[in-house]
Protein backbone atom coordinates (compact mmCIF):
# COMPACT_ATOMS: atom_id res chain seq x y z
CA UNK A 1 0.00 0.00 0.00
CA UNK A 2 1.34 3.43 -0.97
CA UNK A 3 0.77 6.43 1.34
CA UNK A 4 0.92 9.99 0.01
CA UNK A 5 1.89 12.74 2.43
CA UNK A 6 0.16 16.03 1.67
CA UNK A 7 2.69 18.71 2.59
CA UNK A 8 1.31 21.64 0.64
CA UNK A 9 -1.59 22.33 3.03
CA UNK A 10 0.75 22.08 6.03
CA UNK A 11 3.25 24.43 4.42
CA UNK A 12 0.49 26.89 3.57
CA UNK A 13 -0.79 26.73 7.13
CA UNK A 14 2.72 27.32 8.52
CA UNK A 15 3.22 30.35 6.25
CA UNK A 16 -0.18 31.72 7.28
CA UNK A 17 0.65 31.34 10.99
CA UNK A 18 4.09 32.91 10.54
CA UNK A 19 2.66 35.78 8.54
CA UNK A 20 0.10 36.35 11.28
CA UNK A 21 2.83 36.46 13.91
CA UNK A 22 4.92 38.84 11.84
CA UNK A 23 2.01 41.20 11.30
CA UNK A 24 1.65 41.56 15.07
CA UNK A 25 4.85 43.62 15.08
CA UNK A 26 4.38 45.59 11.88
CA UNK A 27 4.70 49.31 12.49
CA UNK A 28 1.51 51.26 12.15
CA UNK A 29 1.22 53.95 9.55
CA UNK A 30 -0.77 56.77 11.06
CA UNK A 31 -3.51 58.37 8.99
CA UNK A 32 -3.57 61.83 10.57
CA UNK A 33 -6.86 62.68 8.84
CA UNK A 34 -8.61 60.14 11.09
CA UNK A 35 -7.22 61.58 14.33
CA UNK A 36 -8.70 64.34 16.47
CA UNK A 37 -7.51 67.67 15.11
CA UNK A 38 -5.60 68.58 18.30
CA UNK A 39 -3.12 65.70 17.81
CA UNK A 40 -2.71 65.81 14.02
CA UNK A 41 0.79 66.48 12.74
CA UNK A 42 0.79 69.49 10.38
CA UNK A 43 1.34 68.98 6.65
CA UNK A 44 4.96 68.96 5.58
CA UNK A 45 6.11 66.19 7.97
CA UNK A 46 6.54 62.46 7.37
CA UNK A 47 6.34 59.54 9.76
CA UNK A 48 9.77 57.99 10.30
CA UNK A 49 9.35 55.72 13.32
CA UNK A 50 6.76 54.03 15.49
CA UNK A 51 7.57 52.76 18.97
CA UNK A 52 5.62 51.29 21.85
CA UNK A 53 6.31 52.74 25.27
CA UNK A 54 5.60 50.57 28.31
CA UNK A 55 6.19 51.96 31.75
CA UNK A 56 4.61 53.86 34.58
CA UNK A 57 3.50 57.32 35.52
CA UNK A 58 4.12 58.65 39.02
CA UNK A 59 1.39 60.65 40.74
CA UNK A 60 1.57 62.47 44.08
CA UNK A 61 -1.24 63.35 46.47
CA UNK A 62 -1.17 67.15 46.76
CA UNK A 63 -3.29 69.95 48.15
CA UNK A 64 -5.28 71.74 45.44
CA UNK A 65 -3.93 75.27 45.02
CA UNK A 66 -7.32 76.66 44.00
CA UNK A 67 -9.44 74.74 46.53
CA UNK A 68 -8.28 75.03 50.17
CA UNK A 69 -8.73 71.83 52.17
CA UNK A 70 -9.08 69.66 49.06
CA UNK A 71 -6.53 67.23 47.64
CA UNK A 72 -6.01 65.46 44.32
CA UNK A 73 -3.53 63.17 42.63
CA UNK A 74 -1.10 65.28 40.57
CA UNK A 75 1.01 64.08 37.65
CA UNK A 76 4.73 63.97 38.56
CA UNK A 77 6.66 62.14 35.83
CA UNK A 78 6.52 59.27 33.34
CA UNK A 79 9.15 56.64 32.59
CA UNK A 80 8.88 54.03 29.85
CA UNK A 81 10.93 51.64 27.77
CA UNK A 82 10.52 52.14 24.01
CA UNK A 83 10.39 49.12 21.72
CA UNK A 84 10.37 48.90 17.94
CA UNK A 85 8.06 46.86 15.72
CA UNK A 86 9.99 43.65 16.42
CA UNK A 87 9.81 44.12 20.19
CA UNK A 88 13.47 45.16 20.56
CA UNK A 89 14.27 47.93 23.04
CA UNK A 90 15.27 51.07 21.12
CA UNK A 91 15.25 53.69 23.87
CA UNK A 92 13.48 55.24 26.77
CA UNK A 93 11.00 58.00 27.48
CA UNK A 94 10.97 60.16 30.60
CA UNK A 95 9.91 63.52 31.99
CA UNK A 96 10.70 66.63 30.05
CA UNK A 97 9.20 65.18 27.84
CA UNK A 98 12.36 63.45 26.60
CA UNK A 99 12.92 60.55 24.20
CA UNK A 100 16.38 58.99 24.26
CA UNK A 101 17.49 56.34 21.77
CA UNK A 102 19.92 53.54 22.56
CA UNK A 103 21.85 54.85 19.55
CA UNK A 104 22.66 58.09 21.42
CA UNK A 105 20.06 60.29 19.75
CA UNK A 106 17.77 62.37 21.96
CA UNK A 107 14.94 64.84 21.57
CA UNK A 108 12.89 66.93 23.97
CA UNK A 109 9.65 68.64 23.21
CA UNK A 110 6.74 70.80 24.22
CA UNK A 111 3.13 69.66 24.31
CA UNK A 112 1.06 71.47 21.69
CA UNK A 113 -2.13 69.39 21.71
CA UNK A 114 -4.23 66.90 23.68
CA UNK A 115 -7.22 64.79 22.71
CA UNK A 116 -9.35 62.61 24.99
CA UNK A 117 -8.65 58.88 24.97
CA UNK A 118 -11.19 56.21 25.87
CA UNK A 119 -12.12 56.15 29.57
CA UNK A 120 -9.39 54.88 31.87
CA UNK A 121 -6.54 55.93 29.55
CA UNK A 122 -4.33 59.00 29.50
CA UNK A 123 -4.99 61.53 26.77
CA UNK A 124 -3.48 61.36 23.31
CA UNK A 125 -0.83 64.00 22.83
CA UNK A 126 1.02 65.97 20.17
CA UNK A 127 4.51 67.22 21.07
CA UNK A 128 6.56 69.61 18.97
CA UNK A 129 10.22 68.70 19.19
CA UNK A 130 13.03 71.04 20.10
CA UNK A 131 16.30 70.51 18.24
CA UNK A 132 17.52 66.94 18.69
CA UNK A 133 21.00 65.77 19.52
CA UNK A 134 23.00 62.78 18.33
CA UNK A 135 22.52 60.66 15.25
CA UNK A 136 19.96 57.92 14.95
CA UNK A 137 16.30 57.29 15.73
CA UNK A 138 15.42 60.78 17.02
CA UNK A 139 17.77 62.78 14.79
CA UNK A 140 15.89 65.61 13.07
CA UNK A 141 12.58 64.89 14.82
CA UNK A 142 9.92 67.57 14.37
CA UNK A 143 6.86 66.05 16.12
CA UNK A 144 5.96 63.05 18.26
CA UNK A 145 2.44 61.76 18.82
CA UNK A 146 1.31 59.71 21.83
CA UNK A 147 -1.54 57.52 20.59
CA UNK A 148 -3.44 54.34 21.49
CA UNK A 149 -2.87 54.85 25.20
CA UNK A 150 -3.71 52.21 27.77
CA UNK A 151 -3.89 53.02 31.46
CA UNK A 152 -1.85 55.76 33.08
CA UNK A 153 -4.68 57.78 34.64
CA UNK A 154 -4.49 59.10 38.20
CA UNK A 155 -4.96 56.50 40.95
CA UNK A 156 -8.44 55.75 42.26
CA UNK A 157 -7.03 55.52 45.79
CA UNK A 158 -8.04 58.16 48.32
CA UNK A 159 -6.05 61.41 48.33
CA UNK A 160 -6.58 63.45 51.50
CA UNK A 161 -4.60 65.54 53.98
CA UNK A 162 -3.70 62.31 55.80
CA UNK A 163 -1.73 60.94 52.81
CA UNK A 164 -0.57 64.22 51.29
CA UNK A 165 2.87 63.67 49.74
CA UNK A 166 2.23 59.97 49.05
CA UNK A 167 3.37 58.85 45.61
CA UNK A 168 1.90 56.08 43.50
CA UNK A 169 2.98 54.59 40.19
CA UNK A 170 0.40 53.64 37.58
CA UNK A 171 1.20 51.33 34.65
CA UNK A 172 0.63 52.61 31.12
CA UNK A 173 1.37 51.88 27.50
CA UNK A 174 1.29 54.14 24.45
CA UNK A 175 2.39 54.29 20.84
CA UNK A 176 4.94 57.05 20.21
CA UNK A 177 5.00 58.03 16.55
CA UNK A 178 7.99 60.04 15.33
CA UNK A 179 7.94 62.57 12.46
CA UNK A 180 10.58 64.54 10.57
CA UNK A 181 10.20 67.32 8.03
CA UNK A 182 9.27 65.97 4.59
CA UNK A 183 11.98 66.34 1.99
Amino acid sequence: MHTTVRRAPLAALALFVLAGCASTYQPATVNNATLPEAVRVPDGHRQTAWTVGKGEITYECRAKADAPGQHAWAFVTPVATLSDASGQTVGRYYGGPTWEGRDGSMVKGKQVGLAPAPAGNIAWQLVQATPSSGQGLFEGTSYIQRLNTRGGVAPQASCTASNQGQRMQVAYQADYVVYKPAR
